[in-house]
């Protein structure tokens, strides 16, 4: 689709790759960019709309959907570790949360909006997913189950979707550098990258991302033994 004149929500857009993507559709002739964050006092950029919107909150979804229901592009990007719950002790509490924001937040967004997007004509509708869609971390296990969730998904939206006309878009990648993975040295990708990566995917109704050569490496290897 063509994103020049479009109309963009972003969630999650203050900062990290959903501030780059809010700055990549407008770089791409987007026509407006609504910028959700759950404290819209956070987007200061003033190209951009400040909406508030926790992923989380029922209310803030639904008023979201009416005050951006000019929307024809949403991204759905805002996302939490859950880095705090271990694979064999402590509490679960992380991973309710990744699961709460990551999955049933990119699920509550995207059932708000699917009827915007099919008023305007169709759109496109795009997931930010993670090489842990497809691999396990055991160092954040509740982050990489709400990614494969977060991806399965994505993957029924593409299917129910389809015949309303709206793209729908999985972006994949490994590390990126944000503050949500300041807490390793691992090689990461920029949010820029990423971002421009996915206007392509978009401009070009391409349904998938793969950003990084990791990635990549992965998705090809799923076919693979277990053992391997």
């Amino acid at each position: 689709m063509d994103i020049k004149g479009a109309v963009a929500v972003v969630t999650g857009a203050n900062r990290g790759i959903g501030y780059a993507f809010a700055r990549a559709l407008l770089e791409h002739g987007a026509a407006r960019v609504y910028a959700g964050a759950r404290d819209p006092g956070k987007v200061t950029d003033p190209d951009l709309i400040p909406l508030r919107l926790d992923v989380t909150r029922p209310d803030e979804v639904a008023a979201a959907a009416v005050t951006a229901g000019d929307a024809t592009i949403v991204i759905n990007n805002a996302g939490v570790g859950g880095t705090t719950s271990r694979l064999l002790e402590g509490d679960f509490d992380g991973a309710r949360q990744a699961m709460e924001v990551n999955y049933l937040g990119t699920w509550a967004v995207a059932r708000a909006f699917a009827p915007v997007l099919a008023r305007n004509g169709g759109g496109a509708l795009v997931s930010m997913l993670s090489l842990a869609s497809w691999a396990a971390m055991p160092v954040a296990p509740g982050y990489a189950a709400s990614k494969a969730a977060q991806w399965s998904l994505t993957d029924s939206l593409r299917q129910v979707l389809r015949e309303q006309g709206t793209l729908v878009v999985g972006v994949h990648s490994g590390f990126v550098d944000t503050d949500l993975s300041a807490w390793t040295d691992a090689p990461k990708i920029s949010a820029a990258d990423v971002a421009e990566q996915t206007m392509l995917a978009i401009a070009g109704d391409l349904s998938e991302v793969l950003a990084d050569e990791p990635t990549r490496q992965v998705k090809s290897a799923l076919s693979r033994p277990l053992n391997a």
